[in-house]
């Protein structure tokens, strides 16, 4: 694995758990140094028991060392990161291409290189031409096979995928990737092959279709504000369509974290190069409603406190992009909160699993070590990450703590008429 960041170091330590031997790089010798001693360097539920597990078998080791790599792997497994380039919506593919133009020339003999990576359609095809022009050994092969993995979810995500994807130039490459994920294709996993630039797609055209269902129902919320309607009876009622399915149609705060916001922009811009920007302007709209959610949540806040944050002490519940990770990258929760607080608030954040990366990025808002602690005192709760520890917080006990029993709901999670019952003034997303 090249890469050991959420995505490698996931998948080093899956095809371990699989039976294989494996070995990950990273040209960060302390990240390396974590995992060599059993430290999983992010939250992600189950991965430090099977990472544990695979270095005690003797299947999984790290190195630093693109020389070790080369020399030991057959397969190689490019999990390198995309971020957002700076300045434009298009994707950083320094990383991608570091690791691919470092790996070809120490390839002395046969071995598949598989770009894991989310890219733009034609990047394969150019690590591709980069890598036969690098590579020593005629016998060196350049492949690609998406992820899909979910925070939270991407042990089983890994070990049981709904679909594997196989981006081949040849019968060869097809055969080896076969033999790579024999364990999981030998459960049942559907396996779909084709040529470079279809599985590059598979995952952009994946992010987008989710990115605008939830944009959807979220524009639906904006609709049922103004209608007084509840959107999730709506979203219920609509979920009951076999032909449109409850997955995906929550509305509430958006989308954030590291994959649907940048791969939809990247999507946009790669769009552009190529002049098919019309055929993708509707993203435009999906991006714009999920930013709209963000200021609504805000606006919704405002309201309950008689139109003005400052001076008031406001308690945020999350601070992840998502309950079950530690992902803060465009964390809706985190931009609501920095907007808060920039209208003259004083705002206290709590994450049961986010503090240390949130303190990190956002040093100037004040964190809590509990969901009680950041309550202390608050004019205001925004619930803004739905974690099981807010849903099923006791209102009553809740209501001792604070200053005011107000609260917004930006994730649609709470139960209106409990948290009413025991009066707090209750508002949320797209809910009378």
């Amino acid at each position: 694995m090249l890469g050991t960041g959420y995505l490698g170091a996931t998948h080093a330590v899956c095809m371990a758990e699989l039976g294989y031997d494996v070995i990950g790089l990273d040209v960060d010798e302390a990240k390396v140094a974590r995992l060599s001693a059993g430290e999983v360097p992010f939250f992600e539920p189950g991965l430090p028991e099977l990472l544990r597990k695979a270095l005690d078998s003797g299947r999984l080791r790290f190195t630093t060392s693109y020389e070790e790599v080369a020399e030991f792997a057959d397969v190689h497994f490019v999990c390198v990161g995309t971020p957002q380039s700076k300045g434009s919506y298009a994707a950083d593919l320094t990383y991608v291409e570091a690791a691919f133009s470092t790996l070809a020339p120490l390839l002395t003999r046969p071995a598949l290189v598989v770009g894991k990576s989310t890219v733009p359609a034609g990047t394969a095809a150019r690590m591709s031409e980069l890598v036969l022009s690098l590579a020593p050994s005629d016998g060196v092969e350049v492949a690609w096979n998406p992820e899909f993995l979910r925070e939270g979810f991407a042990v089983e995500d890994t070990l049981h995928p709904d679909r594997l994807v196989f981006g081949v130039h040849s019968a060869a490459a097809e055969a080896t990737l076969r033999a790579s994920f024999a364990p999981v294709i030998d459960a049942g996993c559907p396996v779909v092959v084709t040529d470079f630039a279809t599985a590059e797609l598979v995952k952009v055209a994946a992010n987008s279709f989710l990115a605008t269902k939830i944009s959807f129902i979220n524009a639906m919320a904006e609709v049922c504000e103004v209608v007084h309607a509840d959107v999730t009876k709506l979203s219920e009622a609509l979920g009951h369509d076999t032909r449109i399915g409850k997955r995906f149609l929550h509305a509430g705060l958006g989308f954030g974290g590291g994959c649907l916001p940048k791969d939809i922009r990247a999507f946009m811009a790669r769009a552009e190069e190529l002049g098919a920007q019309d055929a993708l302007q509707f993203l435009e709209e999906v991006d714009a409603i999920n930013k709209r959610r963000r200021a609504r949540a805000v606006d919704l806040g405002r309201e309950l406190l008689d139109g003005e944050y400052a001076g008031k002490r406001v308690c945020v519940w999350g601070a992840a992009f998502k309950p079950n990770s530690d992902d803060i990258r465009d964390s809706p929760a985190l931009d609501v909160a920095a907007a808060v607080q920039k209208l003259g608030a004083a705002v206290i954040v709590y994450d049961p699993e986010a503090m240390g990366n949130a303190k990190r990025a956002y040093p100037q808002l004040a964190m809590a070590g509990s969901a009680l602690e950041a309550a202390r005192g608050a004019d205001i709760v925004l619930l803004l990450t739905e974690w099981a520890e807010f849903r099923e917080m006791d209102p009553a006990k809740l209501a001792t703590v604070v200053s005011s029993p107000r609260l917004v709901d930006g994730r649609n999670a709470l139960d209106p008429s409990v948290w009413r019952d025991a009066g707090w003034t209750y508002r949320a997303l797209g809910r009378p």
